[in-house]
């Protein structure tokens, strides 16, 4: 890995894009049989954590637009809608990275809460990474090494969640990893999921 990766300033769009193409492979290859396996993410099977993802995707298009969200109603089910899901999901994420990449998106505020908007751009990369790490996981598919500045972002962003996430039960408690665990294995750790699931 390039040693200059991590110190370069990365803007929410270009780590969302990063994250992009570790997914859309993950995506693509989610096969129907697999839908209602179980997921590391306890309170999710693969097709209601895919909804998830789809609410989250397409809501956090309209926070980088300094737009309300409607994170309080149930995720629809997309699945439902027609086989062509998976590129639906796709072209929402090309959405999300065209979205977030727009001049002064993670400039001030946005959402019900008032929240930096680089922090919330931040959690649209969790979501994008950490949850489609779950769907990898569930259906037996590679994910690949998570680049340094994704990461680094990531534990950033973590630490401020952090407290106020695992009072709300969206972290689960830490799950302890061995020495050898890489930065991503840690930061999976400390949202709760054994970075051994399977």
């Amino acid at each position: 890995m390039d040693t200059n990766e991590t110190k370069k300033t990365y803007g929410i769009g270009e780590l969302l894009g990063m994250a992009r193409e570790r997914a859309v492979p993950v995506v693509r290859g989610i096969p129907d049989s697999a839908l209602g396996a179980a997921t590391p993410c306890a309170e999710y099977d693969v097709k209601a954590l895919v909804n998830h993802v789809f609410q989250v995707v397409v809501q956090f298009q309209r926070l980088a637009a300094k737009e309300p969200s409607e994170f309080g109603a149930a995720a629809p089910d997309r699945v439902a809608e027609g086989a062509d899901w998976r590129e639906r999901l796709v072209a929402e994420t090309g959405r999300l990275v065209a979205a977030w990449s727009v001049p002064g998106a993670e400039e001030g505020v946005t959402g019900a809460m008032g929240m930096p908007a680089r922090l919330v751009g931040g959690m649209a990369l969790l979501d994008l990474t950490v949850h489609v790490w779950d769907l990898a996981r569930a259906t037996g598919q590679e994910y690949g090494e998570v680049e340094g500045a994704v990461v680094a972002e990531l534990a950033g962003a973590v630490a401020e969640l952090e407290p106020t996430a695992r009072k709300m039960g969206v972290f689960g408690e830490p799950v302890g990893v061995g020495e050898g665990a890489s930065a991503f294995e840690r930061l999976l750790g400390r949202t709760g999921r054994d970075p051994g699931w399977g």
